[in-house]
């Protein structure tokens, strides 16, 4: 098998359909279908069964998928290795990081970076801290830049910390809240039922230890939306508060803004961490990366 079988054969499994498999390689389904033969005559085993129009791996195929991303990991290895024994800083850099983070803040970072570097391959993917941290599990990236406190132990740094705050259009005691109409967002609670790492305590879980210590009563939830921006939106048109992150909060919205503080006077606060793997940095280009964000922050 060469990569691109290695390719097919993951993407058949992740997309358990052979026309989106074969969207993802940019070939046609024929000649997807075609490839599958030529393994299974190979191979001499059956890698598909298929049941009207929906397709399922065999047993022997589940293997060669997994036969197939070990392949893969070994090979970006070895690409990554032959990179790094040349003097420059070139090679390929596989980065993953939260929608937030990459909206905001990396584009110009990576920018700069690959002004610094211009010799270097980027790949990059985004989304949920939870995605991005199986990705790194996998070693599908080198670095991972995810919001919340995971069990990871190996190499991280510290890059950002948010305030958590109440949000409201006009100045309200916080011992009126649970009488009050509150917009929540469903991403964590999402996120926490879909990953089996999704191993740390999650802001919603924070933020409502934080309620259950100073009230009896439940909150009044009356709107459940899709984002910390769709709830700050929501509050600015005077239809109940929030709890968000501060980021989602700018002096222009002229939003009142409370910290959450524990009983105990301590700040309730989300952190951004940079994580990656220690043994990496032998490779010349993961190594500059993350002294360059570290030096970065460090600035600001």
């Amino acid at each position: 098998m060469n990569e691109r079988d290695c390719l097919l054969l993951q993407y058949i499994y992740e997309e358990q359909n052979l026309t989106r498999a074969a969207e993802r390689l940019f070939i046609t389904q024929p000649a997807l279908t075609y490839r599958i033969l030529q393994l299974e005559k190979e191979f001499g085993v059956a890698i598909i069964s298929k049941r009207g129009k929906s397709i399922k791996l065999t047993a022997e195929g589940e293997y060669l998928v997994t036969y197939a991303n070990k392949l893969l990991i070994d090979l970006r290895k070895t690409k990554d290795h032959l990179a790094n024994m040349q003097n420059e800083v070139q090679g390929s850099l596989r980065i993953g990081f939260t929608s937030y983070f990459g909206r905001y803040k990396l584009p110009p970072l990576l920018k700069e970076f690959i002004h610094l570097y211009p010799k270097i391959d980027i790949n990059v993917d985004s989304g949920l801290s939870s995605e991005i941290f199986e990705l790194l599990l996998s070693e599908d990236i080198h670095v991972a830049i995810i919001r919340g406190d995971y069990k990871w132990f190996d190499q991280k740094h510290l890059i950002d910390e948010e305030r958590i705050c109440v949000i409201s259009n006009e100045d309200i005691p916080l011992d009126q809240l649970p009488q009050l109409p509150r917009i929540i967002p469903k991403i964590e609670r999402k996120a926490a039922h879909k990953y089996k790492n999704y191993t740390y305590s999650s802001l919603h879980q924070t933020i409502e230890s934080w309620w259950n210590e100073r009230f009896f009563a439940p909150p009044n939830i009356t709107m459940k939306v899709d984002s910390y921006e769709t709830c700050t939106e929501m509050v600015k048109n005077q239809l109940g508060y929030a709890i968000v992150p501060s980021v989602f909060v700018k002096p222009e919205d002229g939003l009142y803004c409370t910290d959450l503080i524990t009983l105990d006077g301590q700040a309730i606060t989300r952190k951004t961490w940079m994580l990656y793997r220690k043994a990496s940095l032998h490779l010349n280009v993961v190594d500059r990366f993350v002294e360059y964000l570290k030096e970065h922050y460090v600035r600001e």
